[in-house]
């Protein structure tokens, strides 16, 4: 390989990592907008109460401005919900319809205000890192035509995610669309993962560490989709704490755990299966795993992030749910989701090491 496709390859490696890192950070920055109650914070999309930079009074607004800007809400909504019946999903537009909850129109609070657009901010400048991902790729073309078709891709779904981000706001964080952002968000992750791994192979020859690839890639894989689930019982619980904390009007947050039905049961005990899984997974790998290498590493990370996880777990279910504990709880969650992706992608690769060297074998 000449040294300008391996420049180009690295200039692709660096701004696709920095870009996971700005999703990860972004993550961190959405979970302190939902621990705050600050999502309705902006009532309008993309710009805040239509200016592109936010007022720090309620004295810059006009005095209907909640009528104004509910006003708009309505409208948006019903274009959604023509376009949702249109695709077929006629009973999720009949709720939405139906849902009175949507029609609550928040007061201004220049500190919800703020952190929210705050967070819109980090947002465009992660789609402006997409973008220039997307340009770092092309040189690559000829090299493998997947990293940037794949990363022309994850654009797409950037702006498709910044749609689904206005629908939000519209629908007044309505419950299922802050879980289908969330999944978004974890999705563009694993995208950006898989290309950057892509190039890191383009520059980098895989080398032999684990003498059982097969058996550690399906208890991982299994783990993996636990957690995708567990994700999903976790934005539920949000969702539960959410209702419960706007029926204490946000005090008290010691009686909120009593208060979580079902879900929260569900997900508080799960976690002890994906902690078995994963002590299982990590066994396998100091068992049968040469040391010092990137799969060792990274499994001894995973494990480590998994323990802060459920500690963080723990401190929100005996200590009130404490604000600051629950974006860390979301940004380890989604951390184990990319950690675990990238440590499939490197036992794939393990397995089709195991296959060549028994090709080689037989001959």
């Amino acid at each position: 390989m000449n040294q300008v496709n391996l420049k180009s390859i690295n200039s692709f490696r660096s701004i696709s990592l920095i870009t996971v890192i700005a999703v990860y950070f972004l993550i961190l920055v959405g979970g302190i907008v939902r621990s705050t109650g600050s999502g309705m914070g902006c009532p309008d999309w993309p710009k805040c109460f239509g200016s592109l930079i936010p007022p720090t009074s309620v004295d810059q607004l006009p005095n209907d401005y909640q009528d104004i800007y509910l006003a708009k809400r309505v409208e948006k909504n019903e274009k959604f919900v023509a376009q949702l019946e249109q695709l077929g999903f006629r009973t999720k537009a009949e709720k939405i319809k139906n849902d009175k909850s949507i029609l609550i129109e928040e007061e201004f609070n220049p500190v919800k205000t703020w952190i929210e657009y705050l967070n819109r901010l980090v947002g465009a400048v992660i789609g402006i890192l997409v973008l220039i991902t997307v340009y770092s790729s092309l040189p690559l073309w000829k090299e493998d035509k997947v990293i940037t078709i794949i990363a022309v891709f994850n654009l797409l779904l950037v702006l498709f995610q910044a749609w689904i981000g206005s629908i939000v706001v519209s629908t007044n964080l309505l419950p299922w669309m802050i879980t289908l952002h969330m999944v978004l968000a974890l999705l563009i992750v694993c995208l950006l993962l898989y290309t950057y791994y892509r190039s890191y192979r383009l520059a980098i020859r895989t080398k032999f560490a684990t003498e059982k690839p097969n058996r550690l890639f399906n208890i991982l894989i299994v783990g993996f989709v636990l957690m995708l689930i567990q994700i999903v019982l976790g934005t539920q619980v949000r969702e539960e704490i959410d209702k419960v904390a706007f029926e204490f009007g946000y005090l008290l947050r010691s009686e909120w755990i009593d208060k979580l039905g079902f879900p929260f049961l569900i997900h508080r005990s799960y976690s002890l299966v994906l902690l078995g899984i994963h002590l299982l997974f990590i066994y396998k790998v100091f068992k049968f795993s040469m040391r010092k290498t990137m799969l060792y590493n990274w499994s001894l990370i995973l494990i480590l992030i998994i323990g802060l996880e459920i500690a963080t777990g723990i401190g929100m279910a005996y200590f009130a749910i404490p604000a600051f504990l629950q974006p860390l709880h979301l940004l380890f969650g989604s951390l184990i989701i990319g950690i675990q992706f990238v440590l499939l992608l490197q036992l794939n690769d393990q397995k089709k090491i195991q296959i060549e060297k028994a090709v080689h074998e037989n001959y």
